[in-house]
């Protein structure tokens, strides 16, 4: 659609939108996207606002990160088993993964704002209420009712970023790259918050703590995030309902409800992968995501357009993606239950010896910022992959008496820059493959993706774990080297699908075109284009 309309300069501009009789967005309608968004009234305000978009994207990492490192002591105070104890982990990432989707439609329909402001509130609140626990029923069940209030802030935290940063600039390109680093630096974040917490009093002061930090970013979310200007909010009617495609919600809730429950306990079930039950809930959670799929390529406003899916760019960067999470969390896991449990680290030394990977962390999302829209993003990418597989090998390799600095402190460092890498590409590709209007639908899909491959991946090392451990290894390290072996492949499958992918760079504005070798068009970018 193109329309002629005057600047702010008095000179007519061709508006250019892929989205029919949708303006630009009002918030930085005919602005040079590289100064500062015209809703915020200082770049402090600004700054606060990615950074609290980052807070919210980590949700989730934050909570799995903290518990983590405590896991243990948590088990031992509240008497609970290896399968209790893994479902504080799995509760969480289970239902935030199968909400993402629905949360990301109702966000879009209704409004981001108010979603974004609730989810926080909520979040806040369940880890107080979880640091009352006095029980494995109990610690599980509010590790799924945080899942579930981290799966309603990400969808309107996206959207919102999405619709702020609009159209692809410099500015952007930065603003994107801290949110990227929520979900891999939250991760380790919470596993430094909880490891100095817990030395200082106990574990349920590391939950305590997180709902201070979370309570401070709420009201900073008040302050910092838009309006919903730009945004068609629709009121509740019985059309706006039909809207939301409710049979497509329960059909995915259900099927990657139970996919995911069924990866979780399989490791500790009587006859592992055998077991009668793990068996159907796993057919009945594949049966559920085909109904799904096919549900959604006949229902008129589908929960996720399959469309997306035909771009090759976009299936091959959600794979590479997620075969590469898949390792980063279950090489994570890992490591740190076996720094508890076979070398006896306290929380806070677990903190130290993973703290290089926060500082790395940084340094590469400020790297990524600079070079999205001035290196080819498939380099980008294979550096990711290759990082990852490298640092899953030398892990595999860890003798019983390994040192850290030989076979951590490195991987620690690659580690980061695979899953920073990754995100920050994906992350740029993923929004603009879908209209403004959709940008939280956008953040759930992306997220989704993660959290799955994160389940299946712990769900995999579980049982790869568990069959080592009891085929009577006498190696202290060898049940753990195992998850270590199939992150290390799923890394390198990764490798060798990065050359079919076909992008260039990302993000440039339309004022320095000579940064892209390539057309936007083959970025997958639906966003708007502004020519004078």
């Amino acid at each position: 659609m193109k329309e002629q309309v005057s600047g702010e300069d008095g000179k007519q501009v061709t508006v250019i939108s892929t989205e029919t009789g949708t303006p630009e967005n009002d918030i930085g309608l005919f602005q040079d996207p590289n100064q500062r968004p015209r809703c915020f009234t200082s770049t402090f305000q600004e700054c606060i606002f990615v950074l609290t978009t980052t807070m919210a994207i980590g949700q989730s990492s934050f909570f799995q990160g903290a518990v983590i490192v405590i896991s243990a002591t948590i088990g031992r105070d509240l008497h609970m088993n290896q399968a209790e104890i893994t479902w504080i982990t799995a509760g969480n990432s289970l239902t935030s993964g199968a909400l993402l989707l629905a949360f990301g439609k109702v966000a879009d329909m209704f409004g981001r704002r108010s979603m974004f402001i609730t989810g926080m509130a909520g979040f806040t609140l369940a880890l107080v209420v979880a640091g009352f626990a006095n029980s494995a029923i109990y610690m599980d069940v509010f590790s799924g009712i945080l899942g579930i209030f981290s799966a309603a802030v990400v969808p309107p935290a996206v959207g919102s970023l999405g619709a702020v940063y609009e159209r692809p600039s410099q500015r952007k390109n930065r603003a994107f790259a801290c949110f990227s680093a929520g979900n891999p630096l939250g991760f380790v974040g919470g596993m430094i918050v909880s490891g100095i917490a817990t030395q200082v009093a106990d574990w349920r002061a590391a939950l305590w703590v997180l709902a201070v930090i979370y309570a401070a970013f709420t009201v900073l979310t008040i302050w910092t995030v838009p309006q919903d200007l730009a945004q068609k909010t629709r009121g509740f009617s019985w059309d706006s309902v039909k809207s939301l495609d409710p049979l497509g919600m329960i059909l995915a809730m259900a099927g990657i409800a139970l996919l995911s429950s069924s990866l979780s306990i399989a490791g500790d079930a009587p006859d592992g992968w055998k077991t009668p039950y793990v068996i159907v809930l796993l057919v009945l959670g594949v049966a559920l995501i085909a109904g799904f799929l096919y549900w959604q390529s006949l229902f008129s406003t589908p929960l996720m357009p399959l469309h997306v899916w035909r771009d090759r760019n976009f299936s091959l960067l959600m794979g590479i993606l997620a075969l590469g999470f898949s390792g980063f969390v279950a090489a994570q896991f890992w490591m740190a239950l076996y720094m508890q449990e076979v070398l006896n680290l306290g929380p806070l030394e677990i903190t130290a010896r993973l703290l290089p990977m926060v500082v790395n962390g940084v340094l590469v999302n400020i790297v990524c910022a600079f070079l999205l829209h001035r290196v080819s993003n498939k380099l980008i990418m294979l550096t990711g992959t290759v990082a990852y597989a490298v640092a899953f090998l030398i892990m595999s390799f860890t003798p019983d008496q390994g040192l850290y600095w030989a076979y951590y402190f490195v991987p620690l460092l690659l580690l980061v820059v695979g899953a920073d890498c990754q995100f920050n590409v994906v992350n740029m590709y993923v929004m603009s493959s879908l209209p403004t209007s959709d940008q939280s639908l956008a953040g759930a899909i992306f997220n989704t993706v993660s959290k799955v491959a994160g389940n299946i991946g712990l769900g995999i090392t579980t049982a790869i774990y568990n069959a080592i451990r009891e085929g009577g290894s006498t190696s202290p390290i060898r049940p753990y080297l195992g998850p270590y072996w199939f992150a290390a492949a799923s890394a390198g499958i990764a490798v060798f699908l990065v050359p079919f992918l076909k992008i260039g760079t990302q993000g440039h504005s339309e004022k320095d075109p000579s940064l892209s070798n390539e057309p936007d068009e083959e970025l997958g970018g639906l966003e708007a284009q502004v020519k004078t």
